[in-house]
């Protein structure tokens, strides 16, 4: 901890001249006297929130920059595609319960629709190919760019229209979760 905190101060210096900002402008945006600044640089003083946080404002730069914090993991999410009916499911999520989100690429083999029920709520929307999707009386075909959401409790089944693979996002909320989508529909 303490040799973070000692590189605090150079680090300060740093990225001060590599803006060309003298100590007097920074003092003036930061609203923190020359020699508080002074010192933070020199390591006299022990850099604080409420001195950092004016500072990285200043700069422009994240905090996280102004006191060396390790970089963040990787956040790429590298989840196995699993083969299911047809379909190539890949989840995109990693925690069990909630909102979980797949992308599914299904085949263009024909098959009957066989409705299903469950509890749920699922949003679905068309990345490349054409959606069939039956949803209790309704038998309708999605294209690129559009999106249905319904509650699974209704009979309902999606895949191909058989011409072509269909590639899509799913999100699902198991206990009835309803996505906001902010979007206006496409007029015809």
């Amino acid at each position: 901890m303490e040799d973070v905190l000692a590189a605090v101060g150079p680090r300060l210096r740093s990225i001060r001249q590599q803006r060309k900002c003298t100590l007097a402008a920074l003092s003036e945006t930061t609203g923190i006297s020359v020699s508080t600044l002074s010192r933070l640089e020199s390591g006299r003083r022990k850099p604080s929130l409420e001195l950092l946080l004016p500072i990285a404002h200043a700069h422009q730069v994240p905090l996280d920059e102004l006191v060396g914090a390790p970089p963040v993991g990787d956040p790429r999410v590298r989840m196995k595609p699993v083969e299911r009916g047809g379909a190539t499911v890949v989840p995109l999520t990693r925690q069990p319960g909630g909102l979980q989100a797949f992308k599914m690429v299904i085949g263009t083999t024909r098959s009957t629709p066989e409705l299903r029920t469950h509890d749920g709520y699922e949003w679905l929307y068309v990345l490349s190919g054409a959606l069939r999707l039956v949803l209790a009386e309704h038998d309708i075909v999605l294209k690129v760019g559009e999106a249905a959401e319904f509650d699974t409790r209704l009979p309902h089944w999606f895949g191909s229209t058989g011409e072509a693979p269909v590639e899509v996002l799913s999100l699902f909320g198991p206990q009835g979760e309803r996505m906001h989508v902010r979007a206006q529909p496409r007029t015809t």
